[in-house]
């Protein structure tokens, strides 16, 4: 199997026989669930593409996903797969890293001149978010004339009957996309990161097949496995009553605890990368509850130099936990207690946090993967802006932020 593409999936591995994979696939880890949409679980089952694809409707879907994985072998199969069923598919993979408005605006038009009538979002967190957002856009109308993506970031004028079904097939076990009701897309000329969200972006089917993750290169399997930690972590600590969010948050990361280390140290550990792409599809249910100053920091940094979301996240995470400390002395123990960390509290998840990274080889602070300190009074604003900022269990203002973003800049921890 070559190497994974830039973006964090593999770009040549196929879904057939010549997959070698270790450990034993048993049922144990296939399941078709229906929470919180319905989710097709288990390797191979990305064969059920094009079943999907007809339970809503499509007739001819566009296959969005990104730009490193255009040539991936499990795309050129679904590809051939619907054609070969009578339903003709074409592909758009004019999406980066982080998605732009521009991405999307390509992609609605090749939606409405190819006559589509739904997507099939593939990828990381990048391809998905993306297709959704292409999905949304595609039929909407403000005032008789076609709105671009920033007309609906006020839900309200969002319609839904404009809005182009989605089966979802996750690449990465990180962001959770494909079961979330939002996208997060660049908007260039602002320099940041914007939420498009609506109840009816939620994908209609996924496919979670952790066969497409296998490509994965121990860097990204790293970078998007600590995001889906983060997720399950700020969700965790989020301020509010929600005891359906908080347990699944904790057996998320759980999940996680037990699963990344043997993901990263077997990319073709089939078992590992089912738990792990189960516990990210459980970090982005979990975190409707609430995010924070990680994410905040991270959207702010990401929409400024392109940086990865998931490795911006791990990078950024310790340096905000230890800001939130006072508010989640308590939650620490019981999460301590959970993944069973000696010394217990508040000490030891820090403790087993920065193991987790240096382990992963994660660097230790932004600096390391090019980012300045020139731009901290500008990131603390755009940060502080951010939606998820509110979630964060100590209140967090554009002058909080500044210390922690230099601090996490320079490694002070």
């Amino acid at each position: 199997m070559t190497a994974a593409s830039p973006t964090g999936n593999c770009a040549d591995c196929s879904s057939g026989a010549d997959m070698t994979i270790a450990g034993p696939i048993t049922s144990s880890i296939n399941g078709t669930w229906s929470y919180p949409t319905q989710i097709r679980f288990g390797p191979g089952r990305v064969a059920e593409v094009v079943e999907a694809c007809r339970e809503l409707g499509m007739a001819r879907p566009l296959l969005v996903t990104d730009s490193g994985l255009a040539d991936a072998g499990f795309v050129r199969d679904a590809l051939a797969a619907n054609d070969a069923a009578g339903l003709p598919t074409a592909l758009f993979s004019d999406v980066q890293g982080n998605p732009t408005g521009e991405n999307v605006t390509e992609g609605v038009r090749v939606f409405r001149d190819g006559g589509h009538d739904g997507v099939i979002a593939l990828g990381g967190g990048s391809g998905i978010d993306a297709a959704k957002a292409i999905a949304m856009v595609s039929g909407q109308k403000l005032s008789g004339q076609t709105g671009t993506l920033w007309d609906y970031l006020d839900r309200s004028l969002i319609d839904p009957a404009g809005m182009a079904p989605v089966v979802a097939l996750p690449t990465t076990a990180g962001t959770g996309s494909e079961v979330g009701r939002a996208s997060i897309i660049t908007e260039t000329g602002a320099r940041a990161k914007r939420i498009v969200a609506h109840p009816n972006m939620m994908p209609g089917i996924v496919i979670a097949d952790p066969e497409l993750s296998v490509g994965l290169p121990p860097d990204l399997t790293a970078a998007t496995g600590i995001d889906a930690l983060i997720h399950c972590l700020e969700a965790y600590c989020a301020p509010g009553f929600h005891p359906q969010a908080e347990g699944i948050a904790l057996e998320g990361m759980r999940l996680i605890h037990d699963w990344l280390p043997r993901a990263y140290a077997d990319g073709r550990d089939i078992a590992a990368r089912a738990h792990m792409l189960a516990a990210a599809s459980m970090g982005a249910i979990a975190f409707q509850k609430g995010l924070g100053g990680v994410h905040s920091i991270s959207h702010a940094v990401g929409a400024r130099y392109n940086t990865h979301h998931g490795l911006t996240n791990a990078i950024v995470a310790p340096y905000v936990l230890r800001f939130n400390r006072p508010a989640i002395e308590d939650k620490m123990v019981h999460l301590a207690r959970v993944l069973d960390l000696q010394g217990g509290g508040f000490d030891a998840v820090m403790a087993w946090l920065l193991a987790l990274r240096r382990d992963l080889n994660i660097p230790h602070n932004l600096g390391a993967i090019g980012v300045p300190d020139d731009e901290a009074e500008a990131l603390a604003a755009l940060a502080a802006a951010d939606p998820t900022a509110s979630g964060n269990p100590v209140p967090i203002d554009a002058a909080a932020l500044r210390p922690i973003f230099l601090d996490c800049v320079h490694g002070d921890l």
